[in-house]
């Protein structure tokens, strides 16, 4: 099965679940995010990593009730493990970081913490609440901390109900043009 088949193929099969208490499908979730980037000209590895931000929650057998009883799913580290055998660095590190974006800009931006929804503040508890300063810095020196923020704010606006946006399959030619860019050796001064 290539790549794109197996994107969406699990999106298809396990993306009608529930989005954790927000009025849109796991799968609505990742279109809104993918084309919010898509909208904002953004490049193709950080759409990629919009729509494949939370593959991690369809990986695991967990109930959408998981964080109602106090477990963080690590979604994020199952997703960036996935994606990076899949398509590498610049897709993987974004979705990787966007839970530490959350904490971020929590710290960052003030009035931020009162923007999110019941859920991500439930999430947001149970994946360590905001940012110290030191934690903050740290994270402001990683190289992908720009594009996991950007991820952030795009995943936190696509949860509106009943939004038209691209299918899944629209995405299937940049799905494959980012995994055969990751499957081709790199020669020894491309390295």
């Amino acid at each position: 099965m290539t790549v794109p088949s197996e994107v969406i193929d699990l999106m298809t099969k396990r993306g009608a679940a529930a989005y954790f208490g927000e009025p849109v499908s796991q799968l609505e979730h990742a279109l809104q995010c993918a084309w919010l980037a898509a909208r904002d000209a953004s490049p193709r590895d950080l759409v990629i990593a919009a729509l494949l931000h939370d593959i991690g929650h369809l990986l695991h057998d967990l109930p959408e009730s998981a964080a109602n009883h106090g477990i963080d799913v690590l979604h994020e580290i199952a997703g960036y493990e996935w994606i990076l055998s899949r398509f590498g660095v610049g897709v993987a590190e974004p979705v990787r970081h966007h839970v530490a974006a959350k904490r971020y800009l929590c710290w960052a931006e003030p009035r931020y913490l009162e923007s999110l929804s019941p859920a991500s503040v439930q999430s947001l508890e149970l994946q360590g609440g905001m940012f110290t300063d030191a934690e903050a810095r740290q994270f402001e020196a990683l190289p992908h901390y720009r594009d996991a923020v950007m991820l952030r704010r795009w995943d936190d606006r696509a949860k509106i109900a009943g939004l038209a946006v691209p299918e899944l399959g629209e995405y299937r030619e940049m799905l494959d043009a980012a995994a055969t860019l990751q499957a081709t050796p790199q020669s020894p001064a491309a390295r």
